[in-house]
């Protein structure tokens, strides 16, 4: 059987550092180490997590600089297919920094660098003219200045015109305008989705009802809300699906919504019922949890936490 294409695109990707310290302080100088660096940002990160689940992927990707230059090394080093766009300003670094003495993890993320009109037109190009019959789109991230509010929804119109399904995963007036426009699945934080609405989501009923309400009105085929400790909900047109947090010893949260995301869409590829791919996508975002840094999960440790759940350890509400 061959495996389904699976196309990323991140606009505003980013060289991800981590490091540890053993306390954050201010003026003083911060010494960190146990530094990692991997290639990030929302639709590379899905595209690590697919490639290491053994899915057939490629990575579109906005590139500038020589933080540009870096991340396309990085991916190359994990043998990920890419296809980097040049753009003239440099792709953004963030950092995030454990600081072992309080446990707790400190996350900077620049806003990304300007993109021209002729750099974005460029991006939508190159996944209209992707290979991959019925190829599933994953377009994932913030978009960085410069680029219309309205991009997703033009790449949704895309997709829908090659008959390719869209998933998307991003928030706010990006999310809002491509809503209706063919996407087959939108990942929302509680937060985010809140916010989508407009309105405080106090019972569990009341985000049901709402998540419901938004799938038989067209804005999307299924909608995913992550919930951090009260699991994650997952509403289509049949119903609504509930997962209670899988139960692992976390190191870091970073890149746990992008591993719920690949592992769910890689599910939906190869054919898996919604059930099973929201099985398989909390599976991911779990085993992301599992590692310190920016390190995706281990493509072991996902289908392990996959079996947990479908044997019913952890069973759905």
């Amino acid at each position: 059987m061959t495996e389904p294409r699976i196309i990323t695109l991140t606009v505003n990707p980013t060289v991800d550092i981590a490091s540890d310290t053993d306390a954050v302080r201010p003026i003083h100088k911060v010494r960190t180490y146990a530094e990692m660096q991997d290639p990030g940002g929302g639709g590379v990160n899905v595209a690590r997590v697919i490639h290491e689940l053994g899915g057939d992927v490629l990575s579109i990707i906005l590139s500038g600089g020589f933080p540009g230059r870096f991340l396309e090394e990085l991916l190359a080093e994990e043998q990920v297919p890419c296809q980097a766009l040049r753009i003239a300003g440099r792709t953004r670094v963030s950092y995030t920094v454990h600081d072992r003495g309080s446990g707790q993890e400190y996350r900077f993320v620049p806003e990304g660098p300007h993109v021209t009109e002729a750099e974005w037109r460029s991006a939508l190009e190159a996944l209209e003219a992707a290979e991959g019959e019925g190829a599933w789109i994953v377009a994932s991230g913030s978009l960085p200045p410069g680029m219309p509010e309205d991009f997703y929804a033009r790449a949704a119109e895309i997709a829908a015109r090659q008959r390719r399904p869209l998933v998307l995963d991003t928030s706010g007036p990006p999310l809002r305008a491509a809503l209706g426009k063919g996407v087959a699945l939108v990942k929302p934080s509680l937060g985010e989705f809140e916010r989508l609405i407009g309105k405080h989501l106090r019972w569990r009923e009341d985000l049901e009802q709402a998540a419901l309400k938004m799938v038989r009105s067209g804005a999307a085929e299924r909608i995913a809300v992550t919930m951090g400790r009260d699991g994650a909900m997952l509403a289509t047109a049949a119903g609504v699906l509930h997962m209670p947090p899988v139960e692992v010893e976390a190191h870091s949260a970073v890149g746990a919504g992008d591993s719920f995301m690949g592992a769910m869409v890689m599910a939906l590829a190869r054919g898996a019922t919604d059930e099973d791919a929201f099985a398989w996508g909390m599976a991911g975002g779990a085993a992301a949890v599992m590692h310190t840094g920016t390190a995706h999960p281990a493509r072991a440790d996902v289908e392990a936490l996959h079996a947990r759940l479908r044997e019913g350890a952890l069973a759905i509400g």
